[in-house]
């Protein structure tokens, strides 16, 4: 039989699972360019302003860590400087998501057994993946083409940019397609996709921000790098898009090849052979539930540790970046609820980080639906752990996760603002937004970030409730819930949201520090609906069927 035998009509089936999945994501990638291409239209209309923007951006060692080098001051090269990588980014994110689930995790659940009893090929499973996150970049890059010029930048390197997007997401398809013969499982396949995903941000990332006589080679090394390289509206480097064909190739030839040597339902690297007996930790849910979320817990805080830390050394000269933009001014300080501009950036950062926590604690809850569609609630619930231990358990969990990561990132924020300023060892506040307030140190922003922990928890608390409430829309429920806060709070105000519509997210009520004033009444607030939405889960969840 042709090895390629049903690899079309797979690729149609897969293709018609992520009708929902696919265009968001590249709805995401497409909106967040051409909005960022309008942004810097509206915010920094003049050539003169763009200038002083582009000096001061590109000379900050820390902005360049976490957006890459600044090539020019026009509107299309402040662009690709502020969203061209992390673009890249998503589409990376989008296809290792695609690929796995369409090779490893189909295998994993039985349906690629059953779909190899048919007329199909031994590479056709493979080749619809690799396919169907090629047609997902293919579709960005299109639409990319489409909405760049509409914005008003050149068209010549809106598809030089949307090429190179396009086709760094083309070469983490043929790298996923090689870990997804590596490693045992699902979950091993994208951990060690991610583990290169990161490993090539940091390459890239230690490149740009190298000094003088620095490793700025190392910017070459990392795919992430090439999309800043082909310099997109500064001479655009056609040739760099070439290695990016050249890696996807190669993965996609390695991929072939492995999958033609490894048995069905194994990887190519051996398994961590576990422990022989399980320790007594392990007896009851909790146990469980935190080993289970252990793994994601820390990368979760690896990723929070580096991220604000260098968004809070970024902070020093913040005033003389924003400073040629009214208008961005302007908004930080909304964010920030104060009216000092670094204390806004700060403040702006921990309702960043707020967000990022509600979104790892809906995550860690929607497993109680992810245990239970899958047939692992029952031999659980089969022991002497009943429901309300069950839920208990992987809400303690969420909630611990949560304060961890807000600690995280308060507290990276605060170092990586002092080391940067050299006001590490003075006296910080929560609170003074005056000329003669003391700089925000660790120990306050550490506060912060734990200041936004009931907001955060009353989103996990929602998905609770739509877990035990309503069990079939719980997942796509939960995050549209959180999708709708992150709108409301990031761009409500831009869009003229009344007030009452503002009020609905739960971190309108919460603090704005450092900068803002501090009040117990709207965390005690917080918190009681947070136990409340989690009471009805709970409840529902002990009386209703499973599945």
């Amino acid at each position: 039989m042709n090895a390629l035998a049903g690899a079309a009509v797979i690729t149609r089936l897969a293709l018609r699972r992520d009708r929902i999945m696919l265009p968001a994501w590249v709805y995401l990638i497409t909106a967040g360019l051409a909005g960022t291409a309008y942004s810097f239209r509206k915010l920094y209309p003049t050539a003169a302003t763009r200038l002083i923007f582009a000096v001061t951006g590109g000379g900050n060692p820390a902005l360049r860590f976490l957006y890459g080098r600044l090539y020019g001051s026009s509107t299309g090269a402040l662009t690709a400087w502020r969203y061209g990588i992390w673009a890249a980014i998503f589409g990376a994110l989008m296809t290792i998501f695609i690929v796995i689930r369409h090779t490893r995790a189909d295998e994993e659940a039985g349906r690629q057994e059953l779909i190899g009893s048919a007329v199909v090929g031994r590479q056709a499973v493979l080749t619809a993946g690799l396919l169907t996150a090629a047609t997902a970049n293919l579709a960005v890059a299109v639409l990319l083409c489409l909405a760049l010029p509409l914005t008003g930048l050149p068209a010549a390197g809106s598809v030089a940019l949307a090429l190179a997007i396009a086709a760094s997401g083309l070469a983490f398809t043929g790298i996923t397609g090689v870990a997804a013969q590596l490693a045992s499982g699902a979950r091993g396949a994208r951990g060690l996709a991610f583990g290169l995903l990161g490993a090539a941000f940091v390459l890239r990332a230690i490149g740009d921000s190298a000094g003088p006589g620095g490793p700025a080679w190392l910017t070459w090394a990392s795919p992430l790098g090439w999309v800043e390289l082909t310099r997109p509206f500064a001479g655009p480097r056609w040739w760099v898009l070439v290695l990016f064909l050249g890696l996807a190739a190669g993965g996609f030839l390695a991929a072939f090849a492995l999958a033609a040597r490894r048995d069905y339902g194994a990887g190519l690297l051996p398994d961590r052979p576990g422990r022989a007996t399980a320790s007594a930790w392990l007896r009851g849910p909790l146990g469980l539930a935190w080993r289970l979320q252990r793994g994601t817990l820390a990368s979760w805080a690896g990723g929070a540790a580096c991220v604000f830390a260098v968004s809070g050394a970024a902070g020093k000269g913040i005033g003389s970046l924003l400073g040629s933009s009214a208008a961005l001014r302007n908004e930080f300080t909304r964010l920030g609820g104060g009216t000092a501009i670094t204390s806004a950036y700060l403040a702006a950062l921990m309702l960043l980080a707020g967000l990022a926590a509600a979104g790892y604690a809906t995550a860690a809850v929607l497993q109680l639906r992810a245990a239970e569609t899958g047939g692992l609630a029952e031999p659980l619930l089969a022991t002497a752990a009943g429901r309300l231990r069950w839920g208990l358990s992987q809400l303690a969990v969420a909630v611990a996760g949560a304060a961890v990561l807000l600690a995280v990132a308060g507290l990276a924020a605060g170092l990586g603002y002092g080391l940067r300023t050299g006001t590490l060892t003075g006296a910080g506040t929560l609170t003074g937004t005056g000329a003669g307030a003391a700089e925000p140190q660790a120990a306050s922003l550490l506060g912060a970030g734990l200041a936004q922990l009931p907001a955060a928890l009353v989103i996990a608390a929602v998905a609770m409730a739509l877990v035990g409430v309503w069990p079939g829309g719980a997942v796509a429920g939960a995050w549209t819930v959180l999708g709708a806060v992150v709108v409301i709070d990031l761009f409500g105000q831009a869009l003229g949201l009344s007030h009452w519509l503002l009020d609905v997210s739960p971190f309108t009520h919460a603090p704005r520090l450092p900068g803002g004033p501090v009040s117990a009444t709207p965390l005690l607030w917080l918190s009681l609906a947070a136990v409340a939405f989690a009471a009805v889960g709970l409840a529902a969840l002990r009386r209703r069927d499973l599945g």
